[in-house]
Protein backbone atom coordinates (compact mmCIF):
# COMPACT_ATOMS: atom_id res chain seq x y z
CA UNK A 1 0.00 0.00 0.00
CA UNK A 2 1.15 3.42 -1.22
CA UNK A 3 0.86 6.06 2.15
CA UNK A 4 2.02 9.03 -0.48
CA UNK A 5 1.35 10.52 -4.19
CA UNK A 6 2.54 8.42 -7.13
CA UNK A 7 5.25 11.47 -7.35
CA UNK A 8 6.00 11.39 -4.07
CA UNK A 9 7.20 7.42 -4.16
CA UNK A 10 8.92 8.07 -7.69
CA UNK A 11 10.85 10.44 -6.26
CA UNK A 12 11.45 8.01 -3.22
CA UNK A 13 12.41 5.31 -5.47
CA UNK A 14 14.72 7.50 -7.78
CA UNK A 15 16.82 8.71 -4.56
CA UNK A 16 17.24 5.26 -3.06
CA UNK A 17 18.61 3.74 -6.33
CA UNK A 18 21.39 5.67 -5.62
CA UNK A 19 24.30 4.49 -3.85
CA UNK A 20 24.54 4.43 0.19
CA UNK A 21 20.95 5.90 0.14
CA UNK A 22 18.64 3.30 2.15
CA UNK A 23 14.69 3.69 2.14
CA UNK A 24 14.58 5.87 5.17
CA UNK A 25 17.42 8.11 4.22
CA UNK A 26 15.46 8.41 0.48
CA UNK A 27 12.59 9.99 1.75
CA UNK A 28 14.27 12.08 4.49
CA UNK A 29 15.81 13.25 1.26
CA UNK A 30 12.85 13.60 -0.88
CA UNK A 31 10.73 15.90 1.98
CA UNK A 32 13.74 17.69 2.47
CA UNK A 33 13.73 18.66 -1.58
CA UNK A 34 10.03 19.04 -1.43
CA UNK A 35 10.04 21.68 1.53
CA UNK A 36 12.99 23.23 -0.75
CA UNK A 37 11.68 26.75 -2.45
CA UNK A 38 11.21 26.06 -6.15
CA UNK A 39 13.61 28.12 -7.29
CA UNK A 40 16.27 25.94 -5.18
CA UNK A 41 14.84 22.76 -6.83
CA UNK A 42 15.70 24.06 -9.97
CA UNK A 43 19.33 24.78 -9.37
CA UNK A 44 19.78 21.44 -7.95
CA UNK A 45 17.96 20.06 -10.77
CA UNK A 46 20.20 22.26 -13.25
CA UNK A 47 23.16 21.53 -11.52
CA UNK A 48 22.79 17.66 -11.61
CA UNK A 49 22.19 18.20 -15.24
CA UNK A 50 24.53 20.53 -15.97
CA UNK A 51 27.60 18.38 -14.54
CA UNK A 52 25.60 14.86 -16.18
CA UNK A 53 26.26 17.08 -19.88
CA UNK A 54 29.63 18.78 -19.09
CA UNK A 55 32.15 16.29 -16.75
CA UNK A 56 33.87 13.73 -18.99
CA UNK A 57 37.47 12.47 -18.12
CA UNK A 58 40.82 14.15 -18.27
CA UNK A 59 42.69 13.21 -21.55
CA UNK A 60 46.04 12.44 -19.07
CA UNK A 61 44.74 11.18 -15.90
CA UNK A 62 40.59 10.05 -15.91
CA UNK A 63 40.02 12.23 -13.65
CA UNK A 64 36.53 13.68 -13.70
CA UNK A 65 36.79 17.24 -15.46
CA UNK A 66 34.83 19.69 -17.16
CA UNK A 67 37.69 20.65 -19.40
CA UNK A 68 39.71 18.55 -21.66
CA UNK A 69 42.72 18.54 -19.16
CA UNK A 70 41.85 18.54 -15.22
CA UNK A 71 43.38 21.41 -13.07
CA UNK A 72 45.98 18.56 -11.45
CA UNK A 73 47.20 17.74 -14.70
CA UNK A 74 47.71 21.41 -16.05
CA UNK A 75 49.01 22.86 -13.01
CA UNK A 76 52.81 23.51 -13.67
CA UNK A 77 53.68 23.24 -10.28
CA UNK A 78 53.04 19.49 -9.88
CA UNK A 79 55.62 16.66 -10.20
CA UNK A 80 54.71 14.72 -13.07
CA UNK A 81 57.57 12.49 -13.05
CA UNK A 82 55.28 10.78 -10.23
CA UNK A 83 51.94 8.87 -10.70
CA UNK A 84 49.50 8.10 -8.01
CA UNK A 85 47.30 5.02 -9.10
CA UNK A 86 44.23 5.22 -7.90
CA UNK A 87 40.59 3.17 -8.11
CA UNK A 88 38.52 6.33 -8.31
CA UNK A 89 38.02 9.76 -8.33
CA UNK A 90 36.87 9.86 -4.49
CA UNK A 91 40.49 8.44 -4.00
CA UNK A 92 42.22 11.10 -5.39
CA UNK A 93 39.87 13.57 -4.15
CA UNK A 94 41.03 12.38 -0.19
CA UNK A 95 44.37 12.37 -1.10
CA UNK A 96 44.34 16.02 -1.99
CA UNK A 97 42.74 16.79 1.29
CA UNK A 98 45.61 16.28 2.45
CA UNK A 99 47.46 18.67 0.92
CA UNK A 100 50.54 16.73 1.21
CA UNK A 101 50.68 15.02 -2.36
CA UNK A 102 52.55 17.15 -4.84
CA UNK A 103 52.73 14.63 -7.95
CA UNK A 104 49.79 13.76 -10.54
CA UNK A 105 47.43 10.83 -10.46
CA UNK A 106 45.90 7.93 -13.03
CA UNK A 107 42.29 7.48 -11.96
CA UNK A 108 41.46 3.42 -12.94
CA UNK A 109 37.70 3.53 -12.47
CA UNK A 110 37.68 0.53 -10.91
CA UNK A 111 39.61 -2.63 -9.70
CA UNK A 112 40.44 -6.08 -10.85
CA UNK A 113 37.75 -8.33 -10.08
CA UNK A 114 37.05 -11.54 -12.43
CA UNK A 115 34.79 -13.07 -9.88
CA UNK A 116 32.42 -10.38 -11.24
CA UNK A 117 33.49 -9.69 -15.02
CA UNK A 118 36.20 -6.57 -14.37
CA UNK A 119 39.33 -7.56 -16.33
CA UNK A 120 42.22 -5.39 -16.85
CA UNK A 121 40.81 -4.40 -20.01
CA UNK A 122 38.04 -3.14 -18.55
CA UNK A 123 39.62 -0.29 -16.54
CA UNK A 124 42.32 2.60 -17.76
CA UNK A 125 45.30 0.43 -17.30
CA UNK A 126 46.34 0.44 -20.95
CA UNK A 127 46.12 4.12 -20.92
CA UNK A 128 48.61 4.10 -17.53
CA UNK A 129 50.99 2.18 -19.75
CA UNK A 130 50.74 4.11 -23.02
CA UNK A 131 51.51 7.39 -20.51
CA UNK A 132 54.53 5.85 -18.70
CA UNK A 133 55.84 5.11 -22.27
CA UNK A 134 55.01 8.97 -23.28
CA UNK A 135 56.05 10.41 -20.50
CA UNK A 136 59.26 10.67 -18.62
CA UNK A 137 57.70 8.91 -15.17
CA UNK A 138 60.47 8.09 -12.15
CA UNK A 139 58.05 6.66 -9.96
CA UNK A 140 54.13 5.28 -10.16
CA UNK A 141 53.18 5.21 -6.53
CA UNK A 142 50.13 2.10 -5.73
CA UNK A 143 47.57 3.45 -3.98
CA UNK A 144 44.47 0.98 -4.82
CA UNK A 145 42.20 -0.29 -2.01
CA UNK A 146 43.57 -2.87 0.98
CA UNK A 147 40.82 -5.15 -0.91
CA UNK A 148 41.59 -8.58 -2.52
CA UNK A 149 40.81 -6.43 -5.56
CA UNK A 150 42.57 -4.03 -4.91
CA UNK A 151 45.99 -5.89 -3.86
CA UNK A 152 45.76 -8.19 -6.99
CA UNK A 153 45.57 -4.72 -9.29
CA UNK A 154 48.54 -3.41 -7.55
CA UNK A 155 50.39 -6.45 -8.55
CA UNK A 156 49.10 -6.45 -12.28
CA UNK A 157 50.26 -3.19 -12.27
CA UNK A 158 53.66 -3.94 -10.44
CA UNK A 159 54.10 -6.39 -12.95
CA UNK A 160 54.15 -4.25 -15.78
CA UNK A 161 55.54 -1.13 -14.55
CA UNK A 162 59.07 -2.55 -13.31
CA UNK A 163 59.10 -4.48 -16.44
CA UNK A 164 59.42 -0.63 -17.92
CA UNK A 165 62.21 0.45 -15.98
CA UNK A 166 60.28 2.79 -13.20
CA UNK A 167 60.34 2.70 -9.59
CA UNK A 168 57.30 1.16 -8.18
CA UNK A 169 56.26 1.90 -4.63
CA UNK A 170 52.70 1.06 -2.33
CA UNK A 171 51.24 3.02 -0.09
CA UNK A 172 51.69 1.76 3.63
CA UNK A 173 48.78 1.00 5.38
CA UNK A 174 48.03 0.32 8.80
CA UNK A 175 46.34 0.66 12.08
CA UNK A 176 43.83 3.36 12.43
CA UNK A 177 44.73 6.46 14.82
CA UNK A 178 42.65 5.29 18.03
CA UNK A 179 42.43 1.66 16.97
CA UNK A 180 42.83 -1.35 19.25
CA UNK A 181 45.10 -4.22 17.74
CA UNK A 182 43.10 -6.93 19.21
CA UNK A 183 40.23 -6.14 16.54
CA UNK A 184 42.66 -5.46 13.66
CA UNK A 185 42.59 -8.00 11.03
CA UNK A 186 45.97 -10.19 9.92
CA UNK A 187 46.57 -8.64 7.02
CA UNK A 188 46.26 -4.98 8.17
CA UNK A 189 48.45 -5.81 10.64
CA UNK A 190 51.15 -7.65 8.72
CA UNK A 191 50.88 -4.30 6.35
CA UNK A 192 51.48 -2.28 9.32
CA UNK A 193 54.70 -4.00 10.63
CA UNK A 194 56.07 -3.81 6.94
CA UNK A 195 55.16 -0.17 6.06
CA UNK A 196 56.84 1.05 9.50
CA UNK A 197 58.90 4.25 10.04
CA UNK A 198 61.67 5.27 11.63
CA UNK A 199 60.81 7.53 14.97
Amino acid sequence: MNFYSESITNLIEELSALPNIGPKSAQRLAFHILNLPEKRVEQLAGSILTARKKIRFCQKCFNLSDQDICPICADPKRDSATIMVVEEPSDLAAYEKTGQYKGVYHVLHGAVNPMVGVQPENLKLKELMQRLQREDVEEVIIATNSTVEGEATALWISKYVKQAGIRVTRIASGVPVGGALEFIDEMTLFRALEGRTEL
